[in-house]
């Protein structure tokens, strides 16, 4: 008979905290709060106290357990707690979270395309995703996310918690935890929460006496006072204030008939001696005597299975058919031993862990590791594929007969798996159980994948201080091969984190265990990571570049043959930094084998990774963004919120380098806070940058700093961005500010940083805005130009344009007016795309052009001046109206209704009264009645007239009215 109590006991101040709590997430002030304690004690009760208190405001509740099986299943809580909202709530089919579906597909199946993807998502991904949809689900009335049992969970499902606890502020989402005092990784990120006032700790002590008695009095429904003293004195004692041992011991009474309710209220007899926690054994012991033989069976084999435990793996153990199994796990659900698990129609679980502990502690060690073999060989011999889930319960079945070596091998298998899927934290945990179970002729091979476990979980230095560690094996041997393996895996990753000495001592401690001679597919491996390795800073000596080329080339081809395709998609990727110094036509030849590549071999993730390059190299060459955009598409449907942003932050750049500011403004706004959130620094760098360009092309300084500011915080000075930030921000500042020595002084800094440090970054400057200041100051001559014009850096688009000027200006100190002005044409059409530029560039050759008698120099000045001012960029619009005056030339003022005047009319300087006039030409009426109309004098008119025709180049008034007549119709 079970005795629960209807109402939750001594705990009034906890519950007040969670009604804060609950009241704060639907104020949009999110909260994390841990209940710390030991198993018993409460945490259960306060969790479902707290979703009936949510469910009655009418909030979502999500609520998962971390399974106390010993399996590693990674996220299992975040499904389950997904699940049990959306089987009776459906899935939400807002298309804000279209973008996050890819993510979150590994917690909602209904969003599996029913194809695997090749690709696991970061965990950080994963953990944003999960965020933007607690955020959606709360958005009415807030929402509540129920975790239970934290100290059972995977690495990876920890690593969400901790993502979601440091960012719930100003979230509508209450995130509730329990989990024991153990020391486990569970704990040390609920302390380290608490320190970081990120989240609230709540330990649960045991019931007072008084608490106690009345937790007995709830349960049997009346009043102390009227219940037996000796009953509640004995459990108070027994007990020690916790909640389930007292409603177990009191369970047991009223089973064994020891208390009774009778006409005059409750009667105790015979009450038994002992102590806890014999005491507890000893009474489910006796339930267990009064089941059924074939039920107790089913209960221990269960309970040897752990505190949850799956119908087709209990049914393979025991070999029941299913009538007879249903049968039995009725009755114990109705003796309130187990229970439906809620979140898997297949599955049961104890009513609390230490039911299934104390379950089985009924029986001798010698018959518990029987019933663990015969459940370990069953299941070894279903003939049922072994499964990650089953080959670790396998696993710990080995284990609890006592065969370490057989566990041992299940967990380090089991954990390569893991690795292989991904799931990197999980694969860590599993191979360190294997590496402490191992024999010693086994334990070397579980270290190489631990570590290499390690290396790609983020714990580059655990895997070097392990893989370090390892006794030696013999040269040249199957041993050595297996080894040499690892630390070209642990070098790919250290030559990604940019660590050279590492990633170079890795290398050659492969080249020495593989020998001289390593097979073509090891030969391919290495090849890939020295040549990533020779384009980390201060490398350079490792290999002349030509050489590092051919071998990566061999690289790929050798992948290729062997059947490596990500070996040869990464060696691609490497040419194609490689051969940009030949130009930007051979670099893409390399990106689109890497993209056939990809796409035939089902890698998605390097199949966009080729459509990023692809879409920047095209963008830059072209000023058109057509394929990064479709790359961004590419992205947002592999659900990789890293590679989403960093094409954001291209086509943030591209979009302020056309002068697009909303858009720009947009794609920055909508990634930079996440990029900082999920630690995606390099493109977070980039927004920064690409907002901090935006502010300095639009004349706006202070905004500017702001931006650089962050960008400095963000650790920007240090990264390879240097370059963009000294000569395509800063350098246009200044020019937009009209000091040219400020700018040349920003170009020589960018030359200087990149002797120093290998750069692709081709918009610094070196290759467009340097050599036409220098040519424009008399610095450069047609050499000069012609050495960077050969560059493959003088192929952008961007670049182009200022080259297109500096020869013009060249040009027309040669006296070949003719043809600077062709050149002026050709910077005409090319400009076109970039209007800052485009008229920053007017404003810079015009002084030449009028110096030395070519092109039409007045124009470009009024055009820019009119640009500029109009952005409210008043340093140059000044310049251009001084300029026009040295040149002898009236200045444009600037007048209500000037916005009326189509652009190529204010281009020539027409002023908004000499548009009035020239509206009504259209019509060819006399001067007299323009004069009427107009309410001015005829001589006024014959000014505007004459005026109109030496702007417009008009030889006559018939002309000029037929000219306006063509632009009203244009403009209209």
């Amino acid at each position: 008979m079970a005795a629960t109590s209807p109402v939750t006991i001594g705990r009034d101040e906890e519950i007040g905290q969670l009604d804060s709590a609950l009241d704060a997430a639907r104020r949009r002030s999110g909260r994390a709060l841990f209940l710390l304690g030991e198993a018993g004690i409460g945490k259960s009760r306060l969790v479902g106290e707290c979703a009936y208190r949510a469910y009655g405001l009418g909030m979502p509740v999500l609520r998962g357990r971390a399974g106390s099986t010993g399996l590693v299943v990674p996220f299992r809580p975040l499904v389950e707690a997904l699940s049990s909202h959306f089987r009776a709530a459906g899935i939400p089919a807002d298309p804000e979270l279209v973008p996050y579906h890819p993510a979150l597909s590994r917690l909602v199946p209904e969003w599996r395309n029913g194809t695997a993807s090749g690709w696991t998502e970061t965990v950080v991904e994963l953990a944003e995703a999960l965020l933007r949809l607690l955020s959606l689900l709360g958005r009415e009335t807030g929402c509540v996310l129920l975790l239970e049992d934290l100290h059972d969970c995977d690495t990876e499902t920890l690593a969400v918690v901790e993502y979601l606890v440091d960012n719930l502020a100003d979230l509508p989402v209450l995130l509730l935890g329990t989990l024991r005092p153990d020391p486990v990784t569970a704990l040390d990120l609920a302390r380290s929460a608490e320190q970081r006032r990120t989240a609230v700790v709540r330990e649960l002590g045991a019931l007072g006496d008084d608490e106690a008695r009345a937790l007995v009095a709830a349960c049997l429904e009346a009043p102390p006072e009227r219940l037996p003293p000796v009953v509640l004195a004995r459990l108070v004692e027994r007990a020690a204030g916790s909640p389930y041992l007292i409603e177990v011991l009191l369970a047991d009474l009223l089973d064994t008939g020891r208390l009774r309710r009778t006409e005059n209220g409750w009667e105790a007899a015979d009450l038994p001696d002992g102590g806890l926690p014999s005491r507890v054994l000893r009474s489910w012991a006796r339930r267990l005597d009064r089941l059924d033989e074939p039920v107790r069976d089913l209960l221990l084999t269960a309970a040897t299975l752990g505190s949850q435990f799956s119908v087709p793996v209990l049914q393979t153990v025991t070999g029941m058919e299913d009538r007879a199994l249903f049968t039995h796990l009725r009755s114990a659900v109705e003796m309130g031993v187990i229970a439906p698990d809620g979140a898997a129609p297949d599955r049961y679980t104890f009513r609390h862990t230490l039911t299934a502990e104390a379950l089985i502690s009924t029986v001798a060690p010698a018959e518990r590791a029987a019933l663990a073999r015969r459940a370990a060989t069953a299941v070894e011999n279903s003939g049922v594929p072994l499964e990650e889930d089953r080959r670790q319960l396998l696993a710990s079945l080995e284990l609890a007969a006592g065969n370490r070596a057989g566990a041992a091998l299940q967990f380090a298998e089991a954990g390569r798996r893991m690795l292989q899927a991904g799931s990197h934290g999980s694969a860590v945990v599993l191979l360190e159980r294997a590496h402490s179970l191992a024999a010693d002729a086994d334990r070397s091979a579980v270290a190489e994948s631990l570590a290499v476990a390690r290396a790609e979980s983020g714990d580059l230095d655990g895997a070097l201080a392990l893989v370090g560690a390892l006794p030696p094996v013999p040269a040249r041997s199957q041993a050595a091969a297996r080894r040499g393996d690892a630390h070209i895996k642990i070098a790919w990753v250290a030559v990604m984190a940019e660590r050279a000495a590492d990633t170079a001592r890795q290398i050659g401690a492969a080249r020495e265990l593989i020998g001289p001679s390593p097979s073509p597919a090891r030969c391919a491996s290495l090849a890939v990571v020295d040549g990533h390795l020779s384009l980390l800073p201060g490398e350079e000596e490792r290999g002349e570049r030509k050489a590092v080329e051919r071998a990566a080339l061999d690289a790929a081809r050798t992948a290729e043959a062997e059947g490596l395709p990500v070996v040869a998609c990464q060696a691609w990727q490497l040419l194609a930094l490689l051969r940009r110094e030949e130009g930007f036509d051979a670099a893409d030849m390399c990106l689109e084998r890497m993209l056939t590549l990809a796409t035939e071999h089902g890698l998605p993730l390097w199949r966009v990774e080729a459509l990023v390059r692809l879409g920047a190299n095209g963008f830059m060459r072209t000023g058109d963004a057509a394929r990064l955009r479709s790359a961004r598409e590419a992205a947002a449907e592999l659900g990789s919120l890293l590679l989403a942003q960093t094409v954001d932050a291209l086509l943030a750049m591209n979009a302020v380098m056309c002068a697009r500011w909303e858009e720009a403004a947009e794609v920055v706004e909508r990634s930079v806070e996440v990029s900082a959130r999920i630690g995606n620094l390099a493109a977070h760098r980039y927004l920064l940058l690409a907002g901090a360009t935006m502010a300095v092309h639009r004349g706006r300084r202070r905004e500017a700093e702001r931006w650089l500011t962050a960008f400095r915080r963000a650790g920007g000075e240090q990264s390879p961005l240097v370059p963009l930030r000294l000569g395509f921000c800063g350098t246009i500042g200044a020019l937009l500010e009209e000091d040219r020595d400020r700018a040349r002084a920003e170009l020589e800094a960018v030359l200087a940083w990149e002797r120093a440090h290998p750069s692709y970054y081709y918009l610094s400057g070196r290759h467009g805005l340097r050599p036409l200041l220098r040519v424009l100051a008399g610095e450069a001559g047609r050499a000069e130009y012609e050495a960077v014009a050969a560059a493959p850096g003088a192929a952008l688009a961007w670049n182009r344009q200022f080259l297109d000027l500096a020869e013009a200006v060249l040009l027309g100190r040669e006296g070949e007016g003719a043809a600077a002005v062709r050149r002026m044409a050709a910077f005409d059409i090319r400009s076109a795309a970039f209007p800052v530029a485009r008229h920053l560039g007017l404003r810079l050759v015009a002084d030449a052009a009028l110096a030395d008698g070519w092109g039409e120099p007045v124009s470009w000045l009024r055009g820019a001046e009119e640009f500029f001012h109009d952005a409210g960029v008043q340093p140059v619009a000044a310049a251009c109206r001084a300029a026009l005056r040295q040149a002898g030339v009236s200045v444009t003022q600037h007048r209500d209704g000037r916005d009326r005047i189509p652009s190529p009319l204010r281009t020539h300087g027409v002023t908004p009264r000499e548009y009035e006039v020239f509206v009504l030409l259209a019509e060819r009426p006399g001067n007299q009645q323009i004069a009427r109309r107009l309410s001015i004098s005829p001589r006024t008119v014959e000014k505007h007239l004459a005026s109109l025709l030496s702007k417009t180049g008009r030889a006559n008034r018939a002309a000029l009215c037929e000219f306006a007549a063509e632009c009203l119709v244009d403009h209209a």
